[in-house]
């Protein structure tokens, strides 16, 4: 009985202790509930004007190379992940086919030269020897008819006179003197015909100085073209960046148009795949945070340059049929441009398709010039070269 009665007292004492504290522990519960909501309300007032994604890539420029010509490749001067320079000689492509195929263009082009010299001097002759021709050809027709007059003179008078005072001689020799003469005069006017077309053979020797001509610019198109294959041997760095994606050997042989390598540019920007819910109070201009995956110390500043007229959806391969009866809505994403304006570091290169995770401030104003043209946000720092010295 007394042990019943014990534990019986020390239940209610723990009941009343009990009691005692739960004021305490719910004062508690009521405090840590409020910190919760203020530091939530808190926190969204400071960050309800960033926009932010993790579906963000660095982007740049990769200018593909390749040949415009054919051959082995005889020299390679760069390696993976070098720096070239605009200009800079990469690649030599064997050249004596081409330097071949340069001096037989030459070569006719010499030749085309030389036949329109020659076709051009006997335009020069024409233009003097066939109106010439017909002036010679009219003034024999001319002395022809002359001749005419005379025979038919000469046989009237024989045929005028009495038989006593000729002879059938000079009768049959007057009308042969006739005959001839009128051969004479039907041999002339045959050759002013011969001879009229004065314009027309000019003109056939200038269509063989045009034809001359035109093959001319012919074989200076391919003397041209054939040079420009020479010097497309050398292959050449057409911006400055870096060797990526190299797949030539010394000894290769390489086709026209087969990729060679990659130069990427040393301009890099990002391209943040936004919700089209997430884009309502985006504007080019407004700043923008950075900070990216592979450096997580390494912070960059920018701003929006633009955003895609379309979302990712619409460019892709295989764009989405709307109009269809299954058709189920889809939150779509658009790709947003971002320029970095500072924090790079020669030190901390950015390859391209790093992942990042950009920070949109949208109630950020963009700093314009005096031209209109959006400044860099943080003067602070200075950007730095991205080419190594």
């Amino acid at each position: 009985m007394a042990d019943e009665e014990q534990q019986q007292g020390s239940a209610n004492k723990d009941q009343k202790n009990g009691k005692k504290r739960n004021p305490l522990v719910r004062v508690i519960l009521i405090l840590v509930l409020l910190l919760v909501i203020v530091g939530g309300v808190l926190y969204w007032f400071l960050h309800r004007f960033e926009v932010e994604t993790d579906d963000a890539f660095t982007a740049g420029r990769a200018v593909t190379i390749a040949p415009h010509v054919a051959g082995y490749v005889t020299d390679l001067l760069v390696d993976d992940n070098q720096f070239v320079h605009a200009g800079q000689l990469l690649v030599r492509i064997d050249n004596r086919d081409w330097i071949a195929e340069r001096d037989r263009a030459a070569a006719a082009v010499k030749q085309a030269q030389a036949s329109l010299a020659a076709h051009q001097m006997l335009l020069a002759v024409a233009e003097k020897n066939f109106p010439g021709r017909l002036s010679a050809a009219e003034a024999d027709l001319a002395i022809a008819k002359a001749n005419e007059f005379k025979a038919l003179t000469d046989y009237k008078r024989q045929h005028s006179v009495q038989r006593a005072a000729t002879s059938q001689q000079d009768i049959d020799y007057s009308k042969a003197a006739l005959d001839e003469a009128r051969a004479r005069v039907a041999e002339a006017q045959a050759q002013v015909t011969v001879a009229m077309p004065v314009k027309p053979n000019i003109a056939n020797v200038q269509a063989q100085v045009a034809g001359d001509d035109a093959t001319l610019a012919s074989a200076q198109a391919d003397l041209t073209r054939a040079e420009l294959n020479v010097g497309w041997t050398e292959i050449r760095a057409p911006r400055d960046g870096w060797i990526s994606q190299r797949n030539v050997e010394r000894g290769k042989y390489v086709g026209v148009g087969q990729s060679l390598f990659s130069i990427i540019d040393p301009e890099v920007w990002v391209v943040a795949n936004y919700k089209e819910t997430q884009i309502t109070n985006m504007r080019p201009g407004q700043k923008v945070d950075i900070s990216v995956d592979a450096y997580p110390s390494h912070d960059l500043h920018g701003h929006i340059d633009s955003l895609q007229k379309g979302t990712g959806a619409t460019f892709s391969a295989f764009p989405p049929e709307n109009a269809t009866g299954n058709y189920v809505k889809i939150v779509q994403r658009v790709p947003v441009k971002i320029r970095i304006d500072s924090g790079l570091n020669p030190d901390v290169p950015l390859a391209l398709g790093l992942s990042v995770v950009p920070v949109v401030h949208t109630d950020s104003t963009p700093t314009r010039d005096s031209a209109g043209h959006i400044v860099n946000r943080d003067p602070g720092h200075e950007e730095i070269a991205r080419e190594p010295q």
